[in-house]
């Protein structure tokens, strides 16, 4: 009789015990059945709530709303970008008045809430509009549409700011010896070696910026600014429907979304060479 034959056949692993039912689980499971009820009856309410008429009215209102928070967000966040690179080289220098002056720009704009910048540019500049017309700059801080974009640019550049700095810093040091060493001057290895990697590094926290921006960019409906949110409010005063609200979730809901896929596609795609 060979070895094979005496050899035990294989066997079906034994099964997992089960879990213990403990307090947390049921705890878990009501909480879940919660917020499946309360979604299934928002969901049954708007659906029974559907009125085509309101609609038809207000739904070209709400395109242009969402139009503008685009405009908004996109111009900030590239205006954001452009004045981003000289605020991170200012963080990086060596240069202590560049410097500090970089850091104390960097610490305000991130450390208060946009919100507060934002009423401190439309209504705080609203004060010295003597001064504003004497120096030819009233025309731009007397529409709430400048003030707002004014605003998200220098917000988000300080954002920004930061994470390129730690983009630029994450790039291994041989990178730059490896540039020296070809006799590359040092203008030519930033911008053509350490820039690049500093940007892949950077893509996801640019990708979380935006979104942000996206979400935050609501804000903007209290300085009589009629964007998505705005025309949202507007609409909800009209007609005392909160339907308009659910609207407008969507819609930003649909953004976040979007932009979440395009910037994966974008992130696989650019960093296709990295992946075994």
């Amino acid at each position: 009789m060979s070895i094979a034959e005496t050899m035990i056949p294989p066997q079906a692993p034994p099964p997992a015990p089960p879990k213990p039912y403990t307090l947390s689980r049921f705890i878990g499971s009501v909480t879940l059945g919660i917020w499946l009820a309360l979604a299934v009856g928002i969901f049954l309410t708007v659906v029974n709530g559907w009125d085509p008429e309101k609609f038809s009215r207000y739904g070209p209102s709400f395109l242009s709303g969402l139009g503008v928070t685009l405009t908004l967000v996109i111009s900030s966040i590239i205006m954001g970008a452009i004045l981003s690179l000289p605020v991170a080289l200012g963080r990086m220098s060596k240069n202590k008045i560049w410097s500090w002056l970089s850091y104390a720009y960097v610490y305000f704009f991130r450390g208060t809430p946009l919100i507060t910048q934002l009423f401190l540019v439309y209504y705080g500049l609203g004060s010295f509009r003597p001064q504003l017309e004497a120096v030819g700059l009233w025309w731009f801080f007397r529409d709430a549409w400048n003030c707002a974009l004014f605003t998200f640019t220098l917000n988000t550049a300080a954002y920004q700011a930061e994470i390129l700095r730690g983009a630029i810093q994450s790039v291994p040091r041989g990178q730059h010896e490896g540039a020296a060493a070809l006799g590359l001057p040092q203008r030519v290895a930033f911008f053509k070696i350490i820039l690049p990697q500093a940007m892949i590094v950077a893509l996801r926290p640019y990708g979380n910026e935006i979104i942000l921006m996206i979400k935050g960019s609501a804000i903007v409906a209290i300085v009589t600014v009629l964007d998505l949110m705005g025309e949202t409010r507007r609409a909800f005063s009209r007609t005392f429907d909160y339907q308009m609200y659910v609207w407008a979730a969507v819609l930003y809901l649909l953004m976040v979304e979007l932009l979440r896929n395009i910037w994966a596609w974008f992130e696989a795609r650019l960093t296709r060479h990295l992946k075994r």
